[in-house]
Formats: C-alpha cells, structure tokens, sequence
C-alpha cells in the first residue's frame, strides 16, 4: 500500500485554509482526512485544523483489525459527528468565527475494501485498470438543481454558483455526511481533493497524473498544473494505493 498527499497555498490566497491529516494505520491499513475550510479571517483554518486532526484522531484510536464493515461506518460516522461539534461549539463561542465550517472527505482503505464519508464539495474518486470514477456527490446548490433535472451538467459547471456548498462540518448542532463501500479486486487507488484542484483537473488529467505512476511526483504536478492555470484557491490532494 502507498500513500501521498500534498497541499498549497495557490497563487492567490494568502492563507491555507486546507488541512490534510494521513497515515498508515497498519501496513495494509490507511487513512486519509482532507478538509478545506471556510470562513472569514483565520477562521476557516481553525475550522478545518480541527476537524481534519479530531476526525483523525478518533478514527486512527478506535480502529481495530477485523472490525465488521457496519463498525467501521459508526466510526467514522462518530468522528465526523465529533468534529462537528468541536467546530460549531468554537464558532458560536467566538463572534469572529461564527460561521466557520469546512468540507471534509476522508478514506480509510484496509486491503481491498475502501471506506468513504463526505461532506461538501470535497471529492473522492477510484482509479483503476478501467479509468475513473467519482465516489462522492458533491453537496453544492449547482448539485442539487442538477440532480433534479433543473440544469445541465454543462451548465452546472459553468453556473456563477456554483461554489455555494449546502452540507458542511461545524455549520449547524448536526451534520449529515455521506457514506460509501467499495471493494476492488485489482489495483486500484482512492484520490481526495479539495475544489481548489477539481476547478482546474478533469478526471482524466488526475487519472493520468497519478494511476500507475510516482504517487508523490503525480501528487505534485498536478498541484503545478492548478497553480499554471491560476491557482485562484488553495491545492490540496491525497492518494492511497493498493
């Protein structure tokens, strides 16, 4: 199992609200947690600090091998119930971060079987021998009037909304995250991102950058190729490889 992961600040901002926290929990065991923060001032740092290190933490602790599939779920479900209560309690504590929240899409892999939990527009995608796919549904307003029919896939690309997310961590008392299983039989790989990245990469240049290549090389000329053609928002991307 590989694992790479990278973030940067872009060639705008002045701050990275980005957080990744990633590790091996055992040597066919890994965990990646990417959060991208939100809100005004240093807030949105905090916010994603947080819940990238409490997420984290609590899933790397509770973790044992030979846990049941609907085990795993509660867990991770926990930890993201956890982080978003340690966010909403600090925003409504400090009037400066009232507000704050941050996406979230994290990945445990143990051998062949991935698990998946998202909130906001932070991505999953698998990779393998057939191509890529996206795991995760973005919870964004442009999403949401796709999913009924409302707009076209083009249209939601191009939408002047379309950064305007509708789940996020720390945001309200409770948060809903989605959850997903998979389970390969060859080589594959779970790639997370933040928007930063997606704004700039189709699948397709992020399936040829990193599927079957240097993990941490494909990692960072993508970052690159974000910055190259503009880098309006922080960079952040983790890959795990089985």
């Amino acid at each position: 199992m590989y694992l790479s992961y990278n973030s940067d600040i872009g060639s705008v901002r002045e701050e990275n609200q980005d957080k990744i926290c990633a590790g091996f929990l055992a040597d066919d065991v890994s965990l990646a947690v990417v959060c991208d923060g939100m809100g005004g001032a240093a807030s949105g740092a905090v916010a994603s600090d947080i819940a990238a290190n409490e997420i984290y933490r609590r899933i790397s602790e509770g973790y044992k091998r030979g846990m049941k599939p609907s085990t795993i779920q509660n867990l991770l479900e926990t930890a993201v119930s956890a982080a978003n209560a340690i966010v909403y309690e600090k925003s409504s504590e400090d009037i400066e971060k009232n507000g704050m929240g941050t996406t979230c899409v994290l990945a445990l892999v143990e051998g062949k079987r991935a698990y998946v939990m998202n909130v906001g527009d932070s991505r999953a995608y698998l990779m393998n021998d057939l191509g890529v796919n996206q795991i995760t549904e973005d919870h964004t307003y442009v999403y949401m009037l796709y999913k009924h029919g409302e707009i076209s896939f083009e249209e939601m690309e191009n939408h002047k909304m379309k950064n305007i997310i509708t789940r996020a961590i720390g945001v309200e008392e409770k948060v809903e995250p989605d959850y997903y299983e998979l389970e390969e039989t060859g080589n594959f790989a779970i790639f997370l991102c933040t928007d930063g990245l997606t704004a700039y990469c189709h699948p397709q240049i992020i399936y040829e950058s990193v599927f079957n290549k240097n993990l941490d090389k494909g990692v960072s000329d993508l970052i690159e190729y974000c910055n190259a053609c503009g880098g309006k928002d922080n960079i952040s991307a983790a890959v795990i490889a089985n």
